[in-house]
């Protein structure tokens, strides 16, 4: 399976990094990483390359790492549409006070407008 992860500043995007890392060992996935701009990230997007790189250091995926520009969703989407993914894996979603999930806005626009099955990571 082709996998399309996006990678936005924040500790869950690191953690759902290293979980498609897992999964793409498992199955021997092909994988790529979109670092998307997020200026209120706490993280730019070369040290969002380079944690990518250090996960991805010792393992035997050739995953191909990609910087997108501009709004982080439409940039996943258009990206993943320009492609032949069959799924795309972003991070997302917290539990409300009443256990719902609540999404984000950006983990929201993708989720209505992928072309392709996306899995969300919690």
């Amino acid at each position: 399976m082709d996998v399309l992860m996006g990678l936005g500043g924040s500790d869950e995007s690191i953690k759902t990094l290293r979980r498609t890392i897992e999964r793409t060992r498992e199955v021997d996935d092909d994988l790529t990483v979109a670092i998307l701009e997020k200026p209120e990230s706490k993280r730019s997007q070369e040290e969002m390359r380079e944690q990518a790189e250090e996960l991805l250091d010792g393992t035997d995926i050739d995953a191909n790492i990609v910087e997108l520009e501009g709004d982080p969703g439409s940039a996943l989407v258009d990206y993943a549409e320009q492609g032949e993914f069959d799924q795309l894996v972003i991070g997302g979603g917290t539990l409300s006070p009443m256990g719902k999930i609540q999404l984000g806005p950006i983990t929201e626009f993708v989720l209505l407008n992928a072309p392709t099955t996306v899995k969300l990571v919690r």
